[in-house]
């Protein structure tokens, strides 16, 4: 037939195209009608953002709050002894003085007790009214500063200061050897200098035996041997002596009043406490030296000994605290209060 493709021809054009529409099938495949780019280098590997580590928050450690020493069940009296001029080391174990090493030994004792200056009157002034108001023995002067017989008075408690060989009650008057007043600062106070009430409450030793008997002890009771007795001097009918012959004789005087006092049925839940005005003068140390100072009473820890470091100023305080007395005059309110003595 004139026109016509042979049939090879035809066979070969076909296939050809079948190649062509398998090729751009492929092609689609690949991306579709799209151009693809080949890049040979490799995929960066993907790089993570820091997350930034928070800087801890530390927790402050809660500062605990001073748990106050508990006040003990108020004392039906407060008794305060003071001896002269010895040291602890003079009085501790000493032979010549088995009575006031006994108490030691039974009830507690304030190992580390310093008094605050010397000479006497400082110490005195110290364990009455929180303050060295001279350091005069021969100090004439008043003083009106705040001290133990306005806080007494102020919260109702009574008081009383017992003086051996006192010259009359209500004396306020110099030095009437063995009495010296400035063993008693009761005689400096304008608060009692000015009020023939508070003057009264100035009494002899032998006072002491007779309120005992009478059920009329105070809340709070200063009581002072005199030079003789007081281990200051020698004992009575002797000019001189040995310092052992002072110790016993200040021995004994406390056996025979304080005795008496402790097997009475008054002295019941009282606190006894024995100390001294300073040590010796060449002993310094914290301004006076250390004294040998006891505690006595039902509510003491028996054979107790404290290391705490305490002075008259904490003894004023303690005793004014024991007695629910909320003023603490001059440096006793910034003092410690002794609490670790009692149970």
């Amino acid at each position: 037939m004139i026109g016509s493709v042979p049939p090879t021809d035809a066979v070969s054009r076909t296939a050809a195209i079948t190649a062509f529409l398998l090729m751009c099938a492929l092609l689609a495949g690949c991306g579709g009608a799209g151009t693809t780019t080949f890049d040979p280098s490799p995929s960066p590997t993907p790089t993570s953002t820091p997350v930034a580590t928070p800087t801890p928050v530390s927790t402050p450690t809660p500062v605990p709050t001073p748990i106050p020493s508990p006040t003990p069940t108020p004392p039906d009296h407060v008794f305060v002894v003071i001896l002269e001029n010895h040291g602890f080391s003079q009085v501790s174990n000493s032979p010549a003085m088995p009575f006031l090493n006994s108490l030691a030994a039974r009830n507690a004792l304030a190992a580390n007790y310093f008094a605050n200056t010397h000479p006497s009157i400082g110490n005195y002034f110290m364990l009455t009214a929180g303050v060295i108001e001279s350091n005069d023995d021969n100090f004439q002067g008043t003083i009106s500063a705040d001290n133990i017989v306005r806080a007494l008075s102020g919260a109702g408690k009574t008081w009383k200061g017992y003086f051996q060989s006192l010259p009359s009650p209500g004396y306020i008057g110099g030095d009437v050897l063995p009495y010296v007043k400035h063993h008693n600062p009761f005689a400096y106070f304008t608060d009692v200098i000015g009020s023939s009430a508070e003057m009264a409450n100035i009494v002899p030793v032998s006072q002491f035996f007779a309120d005992i008997n009478s059920g009329s002890l105070p809340n709070f009771a200063l009581i002072v041997p005199d030079l003789q007795n007081d281990a200051h001097d020698c004992p009575a009918g002797k000019t001189t002596c040995t310092d052992d012959e002072k110790l016993a004789a200040a021995d004994g005087w406390l056996q025979n009043n304080l005795g008496p006092l402790m097997a009475n049925s008054a002295f019941g839940n009282s606190l006894l406490i024995i100390t001294w005005d300073e040590g010796i003068s060449t002993d310094t140390a914290n301004g006076g030296g250390q004294i040998f100072t006891v505690l006595v009473g039902a509510r003491v820890k028996s054979g107790f000994q404290a290391s705490t470091l305490y002075q008259h100023q904490d003894l004023l305080r303690t005793i004014l605290q024991l007695l629910n007395v909320s003023d603490f005059p001059n440096n006793a309110a910034g003092a410690k209060f002794m609490g670790e003595f009692f149970q």
